[in-house]
């Protein structure tokens, strides 16, 4: 072992001249993992290391439309302090200005916040600025309504001095999807605006401050033990924004699965490099063997070598991948959807270059071992003969590194049934195309041959000995059908926006439109806007406590897919089928149906909780429940962008409960200003929200997904131009002996620079058919099961990509090429 690594220490001081494509390759792909894992990682970190102040306490309890009883705030002080707060969204305004804006509106009591340091502009204390009628607002809201200390503000039914501007507001991340900046008032102040009333949408927030020692994970069981119905949803700091976690690690997945399948192309790019650098080192081998070294001698000296240089990648890659957080931070940090936690992070990294460590032995090992055993008298030869595989050792060596990667995948993964699925699917391309370049052979080297000299010579290059088919299609194939699928899904997250939305998407949502006032709503609606689509929709909120007759709260596991029965749910009733929604089982009731309680369910909803026609459902509505029997299944187009509804009542099941109406209005643009104006100054109680500013919140969101993947995207694109290069390398010194022999037979440049141009040109036409249907299969497979996205691909830009990606192919293999066309003769032919 000793004079091998003195043997290989001596190769290396000639430089990396052969393994620069190995370093290259192992690099990006580590980077990259190490990278995406490492942000995750800080991001979750983050969340749990300020679990507290996120979740603005040690436990939170949620009510939705109601307020906890005396005997349920009773038991919350028995775990320790408790704030309650009210959170809903209000429109907002200067006193006498004309516009209004949406804002997050949050009452707070004496002791908020348990957590955290929420911090006003100029140092004020929270208590101090909202004592009175006053309100502190988001420095967002002061912006758009042009607002400072001192200045009046319209909030429902009352005017409030602006008394502080929030500098900081540590549970913010908590509170998740929001149309607008934050609004904070008192509880004592919130019965002066009117907002809160008989089905307005709003939400009761109970927060709990425990000792040090006590059990969080207990408080949830206890009082779900002792008001089993109460229906309210929990959550402790450890998860103080399960929406945001979830996001993070399930886009964490699926971009190291994306930097492990850009890893992997990168591997073939490993392989064809040893390959390449050990058939320039075919003459030192021979020459060693000549000399008495054993096949094992050179086999540990050249693994050493490689071995040195794939460690030297994979520990600079881990550490580029270490410094991504601090990047991201420093350029794009408020785009994250939670601060990170910056630090050094073990397990990702660790786990960046086990793969990496992993990929080298899978796709070098083969190649070297096959160099090192082949007799000397056959490496003189042309290197055109078979060679025998190189044994068992080596196989299993390989075969278990390949285990080992799919093993660390699956085990880490939030998903282990999807990374097999993606890992399999990996497997399965590499056979694929392999069967295919097997095929390329076979047909090519059964065509008869054409009369012209150059066809003849191109369709002997793919089936002759030596020929590159398998690496060039191997090579082609995995870039192009990772550039397809990044394409497919590129398109995808840009088309939820700007094709899903209807063509007469309504203006305005209205909400908590009190019910005495409808009549005189639509007036002013129809003043403004004669022909507007005007949709008034009734509207109450509760939970379901039953499912046909099992309680809830006495269900061990509830059923995946089955988010109805956690927390409150919209509820509505309608004489007719609404718009966007089309009946697949039962029967609706017929007009002016006054008989027992019947209910119209979302189909989806049914399969998830295993209901049928017939069945019933209970609901509790303002502490009253309700069961009401399944009469019909409906199938409801959430792509309107209506109200839908996944229960829908009949009319005398819920007419006579307090509640409200919401509304959807399409109007003109020109008519758009004067009805907004008009609307939310003379129903101050009523949420306006304006349909463009919902979406584009909702394109930043995608944006910020389309970012994630377009990052992914660099990586693989690298990568797959690394392999590539790597299969070109390979055949450099076949490539460079045909092009010196045709030359010395009276070819020309030209003539050999355009049989390469059919060859490559043939191997792209097929790869590229290939590669836009597997692409295609596999970006529709993570657009609608992993992000649960409708599908909307755009192929001009997917074809356009693989399409570019062949002729850049094409334009590489040929620039490749030139040092081989470029070479003199008789130089080439005294090395030989």
């Amino acid at each position: 072992m000793a004079l091998a690594l003195r043997f290989a220490l001596r190769e290396l001081r000639g430089g990396l001249t052969g393994l620069r494509l190995l370093a290259i390759c192992l690099f990006l792909g580590v980077a990259g993992l190490a990278g995406v894992g490492s942000l995750g990682a800080s991001i979750v970190e983050g969340l749990s290391l300020r679990g507290q102040e996120i979740l603005g306490g040690d436990v939170a309890i949620e009510l939705g439309v109601r307020r906890a009883t005396d005997a349920e705030r009773a038991a919350f002080a028995e775990f320790g302090d408790v704030s309650e707060g009210v959170r809903m969204r209000a429109m907002v305004g200067e006193v006498g200005g004309d516009t209004r804006v949406l804002g997050e509106l949050k009452a707070v009591d004496g002791v908020y916040p348990l957590y955290g340091d929420f911090r006003l502009a100029g140092g004020t204390p929270l208590q101090t600025a909202l004592s009175g009628p006053n309100a502190v607002i988001a420095q967002a809201l002061a912006d758009q309504l042009d607002l400072a200390v001192g200045d009046r503000i319209e909030l429902g039914n009352t005017t409030l001095t602006v008394s502080g501007v929030i500098e900081n507001e540590p549970d913010r991340a908590s509170e998740g999807f929001t149309l607008g900046p934050s609004v904070m008032i008192s509880m004592e102040t919130l019965p002066a605006t009117g907002l809160v009333q008989p089905g307005s949408l709003f939400q009761y927030h109970y927060r709990l401050r425990m000792p040090p020692t006590a059990d969080i994970e207990a408080v949830e069981p206890a009082l779900k033990e002792r008001f089993p119905d109460a229906g309210w949803d929990i959550d402790d700091r450890t998860n103080g924004a399960p929406g945001v976690r979830r996001f993070v690690e399930r886009i964490s997945q699926f971009l190291t699965l994306v930097g492990l399948t850009a890893l992997v192309v990168a591997g073939v790019g490993v392989g064809n490099g040893v390959a390449s650098y050990l058939d320039a080192k075919s003459g030192t081998i021979a020459t060693l063997k000549s000399l008495g070294a054993t096949s094992r001698l050179i086999f540990q000296s050249y693994l050493l070598q490689i071995g040195l240089v794939a460690l030297v990648a994979v520990a600079v890659g881990a550490l580029v991948g270490a410094a991504v957080p601090w990047a991201v931070v420093l350029v794009a940090g408020s785009a994250l959807p939670a601060p990170p936690e910056l630090g050094l992070y073990p397990v990702p990294l660790l786990t960046g270059a086990a793969y990496g460590v992993l990929i080298a032995v899978v796709f070098a090992l083969w190649p070297l071992a096959r160099a090192c055993s082949v007799p000397a008298a056959r490496l003189f030869r042309a290197g055109v003969e078979p060679v025998r595989w190189p044994g068992w050792p080596t196989l299993l060596a390989v075969v278990g590194s390949a285990l080992a990667i799919a093993a660390i995948a699956i085990a880490q993964a939030r998903e282990p049934l999807f990374a097999a699925g993606f890992i399999a699917a990996a497997l399965a391309l590499l056979l694929i195309l392999t069967g295919l370049a097997a095929g390329v052979r076979a047909v090519a080297a059964r065509l008869p041959r054409p009369k012209g000299t150059l066809l003849r010579l191109a369709l002997a290059n793919l089936h002759r000995p030596g020929a590159l088919t398998r690496q060039l299609v191997v090579a082609l194939g995995l870039g192009l059908t990772l550039f397809a699928t990044l394409a497919v899904i590129e398109t995808n997250l840009s088309g939820q926006i700007n094709r899903s939305i209807p063509d007469r998407a309504p203006s305005f949502f209205f909400l908590d439109i009190p019910s005495p006032e409808v009549q005189t709503f639509e007036g002013l609606v129809r003043r403004h806007a004669p022909a507007a689509e005007l949709r008034l929709v009734p509207s109450l909120r509760g939970p379901v406590v039953a499912v046909d007759g099992q309680r809830v709260s006495e269900m061990k596991d509830i059923p995946d897919g089955a988010w109805i029965l956690r927390g409150d749910r919209g509820l509505t009733y309608a004489n007719e089928i609404p718009q966007g929604n089309r009946l697949v089982g039962g029967e609706w009731w017929p007009e002016g149906y006054d008989g027992p309680p019947l209910v119209s369910l979302d189909v989806e909803a049914a399969q998830a909780l295993g209901v049928g026609v017939g069945d019933t459902l209970t609901i509790s509505v303002l502490g009253v429940e309700i069961t009401a029997e399944i009469a019909s299944l409906r199938e409801i187009d959430w792509d309107s962008l209506g109200f839908n509804f996944v229960m829908i009542f009949s009319p005398n099941t819920l007419q006579g409960a307090p509640h409200s109406f919401m509304a959807t209005a399409a109007v003109s643009p020109s008519e758009e200003r004067a009805l907004y104006r008009d609307a939310t100054r003379s129903f101050p109680t009523v949420s306006v929200i304006r349909v463009k500013d919902v979406i584009e919140t909702a394109a930043g969101m995608l944006t910020q997904l389309s970012a994630a993947v377009r990052s992914a995207a660099s990586v693989a694109v690298a990568a797959g131009i690394a392999v590539l290069v790597g299969a070109l390398a390979a055949g450099r010194r076949a490539r460079t002996y045909d092009a010196v022999l045709l030359k010395v037979l009276g070819a020309t440049r030209w003539q050999v620079l355009r049989a390469l141009l059919i060859e490559y040109g043939v191997l792209a036409a097929i790869v590229s058919g290939l590669a836009f249907g597997l692409g295609t299969l596999a970006g529709w497979y993570v657009v609608t099961q992993t992000f649960d996205l409708e599908w909307l691909p755009s192929w001009p830009p997917v074809v356009a990509t693989v399409l570019i990606g062949a002729a850049v192919t094409i334009g590489l293999g040929l620039v490749g090429s030139w040092s081989a066309l470029s070479a003199r003769p008789n130089r080439v032919l005294r090395t030989l």
